[in-house]
């Protein structure tokens, strides 16, 4: 789901090597993440987080409007609009923003997600004032014209042929799983698009939904890196601080009924050459004491080559090469507002039977509900939440401790939560966990979707 941009190859690495042991004993103080938050009189979120371990700021702007809500004639209207955003404004032309990041030494990139559409900008320090000059200008109104319309519309639509159309397990299974398990029509549409609601499309829809949408009480804007604090917050004033804020309708009925039967469905894949499956299970309420209770049985089960699954289907049936698996896949378990999957799917060879493969899975779920969690596992699981928390921290020049800072302060105003995370999983207990299990991986609670591939057959 991303824009055309020019990736760096590059990653940043920062081990937080005084950070608090999450296993007990002597602890030396935590890391914690700078927090400068505050609102401008027009609505927009500003958080500040600087860092000078290398000459580099991002600049992140997340939107809160993603797949969930977009009109329900119109599926793939909020990606569609994502790429609406590169197409110019006030002062910037068709590719000049891309141009003026790019040409400063900059890179940029944007994405549709369940809840939120996000651009950011890594740029040398010193051109912090520049993109967030862009940023402002674009916020302020697109260059919205018909010709740019035509233009995307056919750029989306080649995008969903590619990748999903096109594509041998295209979509599989983070496009298609939402549209079986979920009940609620915002939650199970085909979040990339059908081609004909993209064409129906209209100039006045998109105006619509920009001026709706795109104002700066429904955004959240960070800034991290070696940068100045108060010339951020002067410049960020003088370029944001007069856009109108506008009226944000209420946001529409999300929710799930809680599943009460298990699902099963099978897809057929015209240019897959291996099966696959995918089991999803309806997520908890998010920040509550279960929710974070199944961020660690998801590394109890999926995550690592030490996880129960891995072990069961990869080491000792050798039915696949790995298996993959999450708290929401087009993010993680912190970047979402609303009903998730836990899943986890891979591809296996054509001798084997799904069901084989689904009494597998079985076993270790049963397990689990007889046996519980042990301590040791527990703390493995903590350690491992730590490691990829705080890998999420450096990633990317900063990038992953901005989207944890926009996330959290669209959903929850308050992005110091990112500083709590740690101890919210170290409360869990062996019990919160066991209680987790029997509400939440039961078998009522599942979704399974086979994927039935066809390419060589007549």
């Amino acid at each position: 789901m991303k824009y055309l941009t020019k990736l760096f190859v590059l990653a940043l690495a920062i081990l937080f090597t005084g950070c608090a042991d999450m296993t007990g004993g002597e602890q030396p103080s935590s890391f914690k993440v700078p927090v400068d938050y505050y609102k401008l009189d027009n609505g927009l979120k500003v958080i500040l987080s600087p860092d000078n371990t290398s000459p580099t700021v991002v600049v992140a702007v997340y939107y809160n409007i993603g797949f969930r809500i977009e009109p329900q004639d119109r599926t793939g209207f909020a990606h569609l609009f994502e790429h609406m955003m590169f197409q110019g404004s006030k002062n910037l032309g068709k590719m000049e923003f891309i141009q003026l990041v790019q040409k400063n030494g900059g890179i940029l990139n944007g994405s549709t997600r369940f809840d939120f559409t996000n651009y950011f900008e890594v740029m040398p320090a010193h051109k912090l004032e520049t993109v967030l000059w862009a940023e402002a200008d674009r916020m302020k109104g697109l260059d919205i014209t018909q010709l740019n319309l035509e233009n995307q519309q056919g750029v989306v639509k080649n995008e969903v042929k590619v990748n999903v159309l096109n594509q041998p397990y295209g979509g599989f299974p983070w496009l298609d799983m939402p549209q079986y398990a979920n009940e609620n029509w915002y939650n199970a549409h085909n979040f990339y698009g059908d081609l004909e609601d993209l064409d129906a499309a209209t100039l006045e829809d998109v105006q619509s939904f920009f001026d709706t949408y795109y104002s700066p009480n429904n955004a959240a804007l960070a800034v991290v890196g070696d940068f100045n604090p108060d010339e951020a917050k002067a410049w960020i004033q003088q370029y944001f601080g007069e856009i109108p804020a506008a009226e944000i309708p209420e946001l529409p009925d999300i929710s799930e009924k809680r599943q009460e039967q298990e699902k099963r469905f099978e897809k057929e894949d015209k240019l897959a050459n291996k099966p696959a499956i995918a089991i999803a299970y309806q997520m908890p309420e998010r920040n509550s004491t279960a929710y974070y209770a199944m961020g660690l049985l998801d590394q109890v089960l999926v995550q690592g080559d030490n996880s129960l699954l891995y072990k069961k289907l990869v080491k000792d049936n050798g039915f696949s090469s790995g298996v993959s698996g999450g708290i929401n896949y087009l993010g993680d378990m912190f970047n979402y507002n609303g009903p998730m999957l836990w899943m986890f799917n891979l591809t296996y060879d054509n001798d084997i039977a799904a069901d084989t493969v689904i009494k597998e899975v079985d076993i270790v779920m049963q397990d689990l509900m007889d046996n519980g969690v042990t301590q040791e596992m527990l703390d493995n699981a903590l350690i491992k939440i730590r490691s990829s928390l705080y890998e999420n921290l450096g990633n990317f020049f900063g990038l992953g401790r901005a989207d944890l800072l926009c996330s959290f302060a669209l959903f929850d105003d308050n992005p110091a939560r990112i500083n709590e995370l740690e101890d919210e999983f170290k409360k869990i207990t062996p019990a919160d966990v066991e209680s987790t299990i029997a509400e939440y991986l039961r078998k009522t609670n599942r979704t399974i979707l086979t994927l039935k591939p066809l390419a060589g057959q007549n």
